[in-house]
Formats: C-alpha cells, structure tokens, sequence
C-alpha cells in the first residue's frame, strides 16, 4: 500500500484526490495539506471532501506531510510548488505535480527536484486526455501544414491561468506532428486588424464560466472540411483517478522526469 500526502487538499482537485484515495483499496493517505490561514484547516479531510470523517485533519506542517508519505501530489497554486518539490528532495520522496501555469523559476525548481527524485509532471492526468495528445499529434503529422489548427479550452471561472496546460501541451504535439518550433507559431487569441492568418500558425483560444471543469477541442480546417477532435471533462474525478495512479506508479523510480504516457504505457520499473 502506497502511502500518499496531498498538497491543497482543501481545492476542488484536492478535494477529488481524497475522495477518490478513499474509495481505492492501494492507496493510503498519511498527509493533507493546506496554506496557513485557510478556513478549511483542522477540519476532517473526509468530512471536506464529502465522504465522511476518515480521522486525518488537514494541516499546514508541510513537511511533516512530505515526511510521512512516500510520494506528494501536489494540485495547489504554481507558487506553492518549489517548496513543495524542495521538502520531497529532501526527504527523498517522489513527487507528483498537476499544478499548472509555473513560470521560468518554478519550473527550474520542479528540475532540481528531479535530479534527486522521481517526478510525474503532466499539464492533465486523465487517461481520455492523454490519449488526446496522441491521437493529435497523429493527425498533425498526417493532414501537415495544409490544414489551419485553432485550439480552444474552457474552464471554471475560478482558473486563475491561461491558457490552461492541456491546450499548451496539444499545441506542443501539433508542432510536433508537423515539425514546427511551438514558440515560433502559436498565436493566443485575436484582436484588431490581425491580419491574414500565416501559413502553419497555431491559434490558441482560453474560455472562463461557470463551472467548466475542462474542455478541449483541436480543430484542423482546411478549404471544403473540418476536423475536431475534442475531449470534455465532466467529473473531477477523471483527473484525480489519474493523479493516484501517477503516485502509485512512480514510487521506487529512478530521479528524473516522467510523465502520463509513462505511467499508462511503461509500466516496467525504470
């Protein structure tokens, strides 16, 4: 049984982590973290997260946390990461990140981490998304530069980043599929006189409402056809399920980074 400490498990993907460890039988959660000052910490992570008391309050003693567990998930703020991936350095434990939007710094933190230890860091755990990238990526290479991208994403009025990292990493496959540098052609959304679209960019366009929890649509377009191919989220669970079997999975790996198709497809240890 995999001993597991969640970071921001007072967040609605917090929240999905613990009642999804509750229901799995592999799993056991020894830690729930929260930043000092939420309303939220003291309280029973269970009764939080809607599945009754489980007898495990969430704290604020980071550290004690990552010592208890043998591998963090951490779904909290981009800001909160490099602490979290320094303390699970420390303490020698792997690490799985689903927090988006770190800039240039957090990133160089989160790959420190990784000399030391094994991380999972996927911009989206499902396993429906997962095989999004691929089947992207494919079509990419397939139709070329003839046929016009646009991707577009919606979320919870509650995302402080965007473009989410999902729709990120599908550009990322597209200029892969087609031999581009991602940088060079991606475009977030338009405005004004912007002129004819160029040959071979890549449109990336962020929606904020309601309760969203995640879509993603990939649109090839050229003269006289369209092809979409899309995946909704409508449970949050979809993401936690996913999240749990990157912690399983990666404890006993060797330091270094990983990701969602390594964890579904490689399942030898490395």
């Amino acid at each position: 049984m995999t001993k597991i400490a969640i970071i921001g498990a007072a967040g609605r993907m917090g929240q999905a982590l613990v009642r999804c460890s509750h229901q799995g039988k592999d799993l056991q959660l020894v830690g729930a973290v929260e930043q000092a000052g939420c309303p939220l910490a003291g309280k029973d992570a269970g009764l939080v997260a809607g599945v009754g008391e489980i007898g495990l309050k969430i704290g604020t003693d980071l550290a004690a946390a990552v010592q208890a567990a043998e591998a963090v998930i951490d779904f909290s703020f981009h800001e909160a990461v490099p602490q979290t991936v320094r303390i699970a350095a420390q303490f020698g434990k792997a690490v799985v990140i689903g927090a988006t939007g770190l800039n240039a710094d957090e990133r160089a933190a989160v790959e420190r981490a990784a000399k030391s230890v094994p991380v999972v860091w996927a911009p989206n755990m499902s396993l429906g998304v997962n095989l999004l990238f691929a089947l992207v990526e494919q079509a990419a290479a397939t139709l070329g530069l003839d046929y016009d991208v646009e991707i577009t994403e919606a979320h919870h009025r509650y995302k402080k980043d965007a473009p989410s990292g999902t729709a990120l990493r599908l550009g990322e496959k597209v200029a892969a599929g087609r031999g581009q540098n991602f940088k060079d052609v991606a475009v977030y959304g338009r405005e004004g006189l912007s002129g004819e679209r160029p040959r071979g960019q890549i449109g990336i366009h962020a929606l904020r409402a309601a309760d969203i929890i995640g879509d993603h649509t990939v649109l090839f377009a050229t003269e006289g056809e369209r092809v979409e191919i899309s995946h909704r989220a409508t449970s949050r669970d979809a993401f936690a399920k996913g999240a749990l079997r990157a912690a399983a999975w990666v404890v006993g790996r060797k330091p270094g980074f990983y990701d969602m198709q390594d964890v579904l497809f490689h399942g030898n240890r490395a």
